[in-house]
């Protein structure tokens, strides 16, 4: 699925010589952490009007939700200190995402629901409005209004646009690990210019 165009994330610049921490991009902008809560709210609502108290699935769905937020924003904030755990949470991130968009479709299958798929009319729609919106409000006013089936079809679109992003964003973080190596190279090399060798 080709995801709706968003800004081209800008490769890493090597900082300067002598310098070896890189400044931290601000993690609330990242448009894949934004996605990632709009699913944590739409997984609340839906476990609270579509499951029943008691039923292991809404702490399973939950959790899911909130690691794949929490996973991208802490992959962020480490990243200026460690590449690799910045990819490590990201990745980890996209995994439990991918958990949460099969616990949805479970719940379709169980319950003989229409499942939404990629090139129907539904879905296609779906699409176009999601990737035109990442932000709480329109989707809490969205789902407010909508049938169970329809609001787990609208978070499995969400969560296939968020994946194909971090999967953007895991290319990214690959071609700038291998281009300026890690931040114990990069601190070797910050010593060296420091010491005039």
């Amino acid at each position: 699925m080709s995801p709706s165009p968003s800004p081209a994330p800008q490769p890493a610049q090597p900082p300067p010589s002598g310098d070896f921490l890189r400044i931290g991009k601000n993690p609330y902008n990242l448009i894949t952490y934004q996605k990632s809560r709009c699913i944590y709210l739409i997984t609340r609502h839906f476990v609270r009007v579509a499951l029943t108290r008691g039923d292991r699935t809404v702490d399973q769905m939950i959790q899911a939700a909130r690691s794949g937020k929490q996973n991208i924003i802490e992959g962020a904030k480490a990243g200026p200190t460690s590449r690799e755990t910045e990819i490590r949470l990201t990745n980890v991130a996209k995994a439990s995402l991918q958990e949460l968009r099969e616990d949805f479709l479970d719940w379709l299958r169980a319950n003989d629901a229409p499942i939404w798929v990629d090139g129907s009319e539904n879905y296609t729609k779906a699409r176009h409005i999601c990737g035109r919106h990442n932000d709480e409000a329109f989707y809490k006013s969205c789902i407010a209004v909508r049938q169970p089936p329809a609001i787990a079809n609208i978070a499995v679109v969400l969560i296939d646009q968020t994946d194909a992003l971090l999967y953007k964003q895991l290319l990214r973080l690959q071609r700038d690990f291998l281009r300026f190596g890690g931040v114990r190279e990069a601190m070797a090399a910050a010593r060296r210019v420091a010491r005039g060798y």
